[in-house]
């Protein structure tokens, strides 16, 4: 049978539209990298009959169909909507999910279907009713970027207002403001240092107007660089944020003249953006994650870090899903890549947060970062949790000191498992360690072997293949 949904909430969808006067409907769906795809009608073309399915052509979607089985239906979510903020006409935009019409089955490549099916397999195996997953965006905004990538030229050249660079710049009408955080020193000074106050302003003004709840604003530690605070959800309502939040804050950033990136590691020398993955798991309206072990933490709980911590150089296929990932994952900027879990401690790879009462009680991921799909990524901890969970997988002892400060001859002495350096590694440990994925059919190995050919051929044999300007500063003269 195809995806069900109530009758009742589709026609709240139509009275929804009908009260705001909604004159354009805009399907989106996110593809394997993360990418939100759309396409529009106009509402007169939209009908109940529209929730059981739209066509589209799955083979112009890269990694998807090849070209004579190229048939797909979008199945519009009649829960998960929203009105644009951005365009001219009133329009409402509507998450979908991808069907596939030749195995009559939800599509095995999209990532919103495997976010399904892995809350399907948390309520399978009884252990509990809920994943809770709150992410934590960081971002950078920039005044201008230029990029070339030819034969003899590959060159990228980032601008803020904000950067230590231009301290000797004369701007127009001559005046430089001169200040500037300097490298690392954007945590978080007032303004006129902060020149970001009313930007950001306006970026939580427009997430509240589609339905996200925001906590903390501030700059954070990189020039040009900031958070937005959301308020954590289900797996897939977190993950469908993320792709509301990204989509929110490039697009207030393109409308005042700067650019938005999520990229992980866009200036050498600053810290890079990441994505805390706060987390818990839920059964009857209790914290499972609670109890009277470590800070707190439930049996439960350990088991779940302990599984995160077995597979998490598999993980970081999802979770940390660009060549780019592994320039954060360096030591000296807050990117900590040391397998290993703490309280309260940022240098560790998961941190137990102080908190008070056992509704609070949860871990943060502190590896993950925005390049990943959020659909894959919060999939792949929670099947690696539950994974724990079921084999009883205790993660060791925590390490409360600054593991920043561990030599790399230190961390293997105490054989400390880190995490892998490129995405190479990365890909190659998840296809070497991949059964926990699959589980439940939650990641089919059909997926996970697109998921391999598409991250080697559009990344890895591209970048691995191109000369960096710092070669030529190290061997030109060879």
């Amino acid at each position: 049978m195809k995806i069900a949904h109530k009758t009742n909430a589709i026609r709240d969808f139509f009275e929804f539209c009908k009260d705001n006067e909604v004159e354009f409907v805009d399907f989106r769906f996110t593809d394997i990298k993360g990418t939100w795809h759309h396409i529009s009608f106009s509402m007169s073309a939209i009908n109940e009959d529209s929730f059981k399915g739209v066509p589209i052509d799955g083979s112009s979607i890269a990694a998807w169909q090849p070209v004579d089985k190229s048939d797909m239906l979008l199945i519009p979510d009649p829960v998960r909507y929203f009105l644009d903020p951005f365009t001219a006409d009133t329009t409402i935009i509507v998450f979908c999910d991808i069907w596939d019409i030749y195995k009559n089955q939800p599509y095995e490549k999209c990532p919103r279907s495997i976010a399904k099916r892995a809350i399907q397999y948390l309520k399978e195996l009884d252990i509990g009713d809920v994943a809770y997953f709150g992410p934590e965006n960081e971002f950078f905004v920039f005044d201008s970027i230029k990029m070339k990538d030819s034969i003899n030229c590959q060159y990228y050249e980032i601008d803020t207002e904000e950067g230590e660079w231009n301290r000797d710049k004369e701007f127009e009408g001559g005046v430089n403001i001169g200040h500037r955080s300097g490298t690392k020193g954007g945590y978080f000074p007032t303004p006129p240092i902060d020149s970001m106050v009313d930007i950001r302003a306006e970026m939580v003004k427009v997430l509240n107007q589609v339905g996200l709840e925001t906590f903390v604003v501030h700059h954070e530690v990189g020039q040009a660089q900031g958070e937005i605070g959301v308020k954590f959800g289900d797996l897939l309502e977190a993950a469908d944020n993320v792709q509301k939040l990204k989509y929110v804050v490039k697009m207030v950033a393109h409308l005042n003249g700067k650019t938005a990136t999520f990229m992980p590691k866009p200036l050498y020398g600053d810290n890079g953006s990441g994505m805390h993955v706060h987390t818990s798991i839920w059964k009857d309206g209790k914290n499972l994650f609670a109890g009277k072990e470590y800070q707190g933490l439930s049996d439960t709980a350990l088991f779940y870090l302990g599984g995160v911590l077995k597979h998490a150089r598999s993980i970081a296929a999802f979770t940390n899903a660009s060549t780019n990932s592994y320039k954060r994952l360096i030591p000296g900027f807050e990117a900590p890549s040391i397998l290993t879990y703490s309280a309260q401690n940022r240098s560790a790879s998961i941190r137990i947060p102080y908190n008070s009462g056992d509704k609070a009680k949860r871990m943060e991921f502190r590896f993950p970062d925005s390049s990943s799909n959020p659909y894959l990524a919060f999939s792949s901890l929670l099947m690696a949790g539950l994974d724990g969970i079921v084999n009883k997988i205790h993660p060791g002892q925590p390490m409360d000191i600054n593991l920043f400060e561990l030599t790399l001859d230190e961390i293997r002495e105490r054989n400390i498992k880190q995490l892998p350096h490129t995405l190479r590694s990365a890909i190659e440990e998840m296809l070497a360690d991949r059964d926990y994925l699959k589980e439940g059919e939650v990641f089919s190995e059909e997926f996970l072997q697109t998921y391999k050919a598409y991250k080697f051929e559009t990344e890895i044999w591209p970048w691995e293949a191109r000369p960096h300007p710092f070669e030529f500063i190290t061997t030109y003269s060879c």
